[in-house]
């Protein structure tokens, strides 16, 4: 009897692990992956290394949890850097890897204090591995969370 039951409870399983990876939001629409992610920016340190304040060369350090696109469940992680290019414009820019548990995507590009940014995808591991494409940057929460938006290629 116990063994008519192992199929079906492998079954459930099976569905509970499809259903969390979906939290992720990976999509296939136009030949394109997306991955929705949410950072909690609880790490971010602005290290001052030239005239005192906020000026061009300053570096912003973090390492945050990242969660699912509802911001319910810790998915994984990021860590990067950014170096402050023009304190007037607002804009820094920056690399990062955001891991997750099917592997990794790393960015490149422009990070503005008061707008929303675009950056180049520049690789990634495990399931992204090879992965070309943007990542939207769009601050939430007054800054405090931002949504990683990746469209990817490859």
């Amino acid at each position: 009897m116990r063994k008519r039951w192992m199929p079906l409870v492998a079954a459930v399983l099976v569905a509970g692990a499809a259903i969390t990876v979906s939290l992720v939001s990976v999509s296939s629409a136009s030949g394109k992956n997306k991955v929705h992610v949410i950072e909690h920016a609880t790490t971010d340190t602005v290290v001052d290394t030239g005239a005192a304040g906020d000026s061009t060369g300053d570096l912003l350090t973090f390492h945050n949890d990242v969660y699912d696109a509802t911001d319910t469940t810790k998915v994984g992680t990021d860590q990067g850097e950014c170096v402050r290019i023009d304190p007037a414009a607002g804009s820094w820019e920056c690399r990062w890897v955001t891991t997750l548990e099917r592997g990794s995507i790393t960015v490149e590009g422009p990070f503005y204090d008061t707008a929303d940014s675009t950056l180049a995808v520049t690789g990634g591991t495990g399931a992204y591995k090879g992965a070309r494409g943007q990542m939207k940057l769009v601050a939430r929460s007054g800054g405090t969370e931002y949504d990683f938006i990746f469209k990817l290629e490859g």
